[in-house]
């Protein structure tokens, strides 16, 4: 299945059903008249945010969705049947836009959250409903009122606590599996990641977040090198970054290198993204030489912030990592991910 994260639909509500022309004839009863019933209302179409979604994919052959129109009205006033509102569900983190504009019709953070997109035509009203003192035989109905068409653009970006962020093989996979019950692709070769992944971390008795592991990025992926910038919009919704850098493939002439390659591509997509919290971590500990250039990256930071020494293959320091993002995610609980406009 293709992680699909981008889809454009279009909704039509349902009309109203007609009203009834009608007189009453009966047998024995002296006064007749009219007695058309109104039309029934067409059917709504919702949006409902459901955690059994997980990507846009039921989106990519079918693009068109239309609700049940309402019944037409019948003689001796009996209304005609309400069309079935039409659900749609999509994933949690969904953005709604209208295709046309661009205008944000609905945000989707939480599950269970729903929005009726286009509402149904009125049902018209019967021959009964024009009858007076001086217009006894209404010889007209009201036709039923058309329901609403609407192109909307969809947009998922993922509601994550903690984004991983790296170059290609820095290890953000191989991470996730062990912090986690995520099981990405792993191997040794650039662009393994294609797609987001998600991952619960449960540490203790701490309260439970989820990670993202972001698909790598290259120098000029603002500019479309590489993977290009389509995955980081999965990254503006998080509280912070775990920014997993390889200790392998630092240079000790220029230390700083890789680091600084990815957050000028943070900067340039959104400088709101360059601001989030950061948590650095060397990657790749156990390999021989790693030390003495992890050393150089640390002398090179100049800052005062916590580097964390890692290997994800052999789990060393991982535990030191989620406590200090557990800790740090505390402090920002207070901290709703949003959705840049």
């Amino acid at each position: 299945m293709k992680f699909i994260d981008e889809a454009i639909i279009t909704v039509r509500s349902g009309d109203g059903g007609n009203g009834c022309l009608s007189f009453r004839r009966e047998k024995y009863v002296p006064l007749g008249g009219p007695d058309g019933g109104d039309g029934g209302k067409g059917g709504d179409v919702t949006l409902v945010s459901s955690q059994d979604r997980r990507t846009l994919y039921p989106f990519r052959f079918k693009h068109e969705f239309t609700a049940p129109r309402g019944g037409g009205g019948q003689g001796r006033q009996r209304t005609g049947k309400n069309g079935g509102d039409l659900i749609i569900e999509v994933p949690p983190g969904t953005i709604v836009r209208d295709a046309e504009t661009g205008d944000i019709l609905k945000d989707f953070c939480l599950p269970g959250e729903s929005f009726i997109v286009a509402r149904g035509g009125r049902g018209g009203k019967g021959n009964t409903h024009f009858k007076s003192s001086t217009h006894r035989t209404p010889r007209f109905a009201q036709p039923g009122e058309a329901g609403e068409v609407k192109q909307l653009k969809l947009e998922l970006k993922l509601l994550a606590d903690v984004g991983i962020i790296g170059l290609p093989n820095a290890g953000k996979s191989t991470l996730i599996s062990v912090i986690s019950s995520a099981r990405p692709k792993i191997a040794d070769y650039p662009f393994t990641t294609l797609v987001p992944n998600l991952g619960v971390v449960k540490t203790g008795d701490r309260e439970p977040f989820v990670v993202a592991d972001i698909p790598g990025l290259i120098a000029g992926a603002h500019a479309g090198a590489g993977l290009g910038i389509r995955f980081l919009r999965h990254v503006e919704r998080t509280r912070m970054l775990v920014h997993l850098i390889d200790a392998s493939a630092i240079d000790p002439e220029k230390p700083l290198e890789a680091y600084a390659a990815i957050n000028t591509e943070l900067s340039s997509y959104s400088p709101d993204l360059a601001r989030k919290p950061q948590i650095i971590a060397l990657n790749k500990l156990d390999l021989p030489g790693t030390e003495e250039r992890a050393r150089a990256f640390k002398a090179a930071l100049k800052k005062r912030t916590r580097l964390h020494l890692i290997s994800a293959a052999t789990v060393k320091g991982v535990d030191q990592l989620l406590a200090q993002i557990s800790n740090r995610l505390d402090e920002l609980k207070d901290e709703r991910p949003q959705a840049p406009i």
